[in-house]
């Protein structure tokens, strides 16, 4: 039987002992594991990015065509940044999560909406440089979203790979990944505004609305024939109307049913408060590898 050098074996034994602490069979993880931590922050990072979405596009009044553009290239660069790291990082996998929902924010709001005055307030005529949007509407714009969704999920399916994120490792796997974290937050934009602008229900109906149909997805977890996977998924596009509505709900004017706290205002509270859950998941991230570097000695 063949010895394996000390440094060969301590290594081996580190690796055994970072797939028992993950609970999965490989080991070099790039996703994060799907906690109560994590739909806390997936809530925050939505809801941050309507509101800073809209501060861009709207606030500033950059427009829709001009930020949807911006961020996106923003997108692309904190993806590079998150497919080249080895392994999960926070900060990388969350600023990803960020930018998908500010650009997803802009990107329905450009396919949906128009420079008519429904869209526009203060007798304004224009916002920002460049097209004003398509004008498609809510419906068409949710119905070309979904069948881009459909697509990328077809596309995933017949690849053979897993749709369980805590055991996507290759390239592959990540693009198919965040392609569909992309469209799903644009979709769900769509959904929040149409609920809050269009449905009738308001932005704290909207929200709450959405926050119900998230606990009977909590609540079907429990049911063994109704799979895990499916229900992450559903629960993943549906944070992203709720953190829209809410996002609505804390920058709207009174009259219109909101808190009329402002995109600046609100946007920097909920980054203040993404970064202090970013920052304790990197302490547990840390945690984790001592305790099991300490194991391995």
């Amino acid at each position: 039987m063949t010895r394996q050098p000390p440094t060969q074996a301590a290594e081996s034994t580190v690796l055994s002992d970072l797939d028992a602490a993950a609970g999965r069979r490989d080991v070099v993880k790039k996703l994060p594991e799907v906690t109560l931590a994590f739909w806390i922050m997936k809530i925050a990072a939505t809801t941050l990015g309507e509101t800073a979405g809209d501060l861009f596009s709207q606030t500033l009044k950059l427009g829709y065509f001009l930020t949807t553009i911006a961020l996106f290239l923003v997108f692309i660069v904190t993806l590079v940044v998150q497919l080249r790291s080895r392994r999960y990082n926070p900060f990388f996998y969350w600023t990803v999560i960020l930018s998908t929902s500010m650009a997803g924010t802009t990107m329905s709001d450009f396919m949906n909406r128009d420079a008519s005055a429904k869209y526009l307030s203060g007798g304004a005529t224009s916002l920002g440089w460049g097209p004003q949007g398509l004008g498609l509407g809510y419906p068409a714009g949710a119905a070309i979203l979904i069948s881009l969704l459909i697509v990328i999920f077809a596309v995933w399916k017949l690849t053979g790979m897993t749709f369980v994120i805590r055991d996507i490792v290759s390239f592959r796997g990540e693009a198919l990944f965040w392609s569909a974290i992309l469209v799903s937050n644009t979709l769900g934009t769509s959904m929040g505004d149409f609920l809050s602008d269009s449905s009738g229900l308001g932005y704290a109906g909207g929200a709450l609305l959405v926050g119900g149909v998230l606990a009977v997805l909590v609540a079907l977890m429990k049911v063994p024939a109704v799979p895990n996977v499916l229900l992450f998924w559903f629960a993943f596009v549906l944070t992203r109307p709720l953190g829209a509505t809410a996002g609505d709900f804390l920058t709207k004017p009174v009259a219109k049913g909101g808190l009329d706290l402002g995109t600046a205002g609100s946007s920097a509270v909920l980054l203040a408060v993404l970064l202090g859950l970013m920052g304790y998941a990197q302490a547990r991230e840390r945690r984790l590898a001592e305790g099991v570097s300490r194991a391995a000695v």
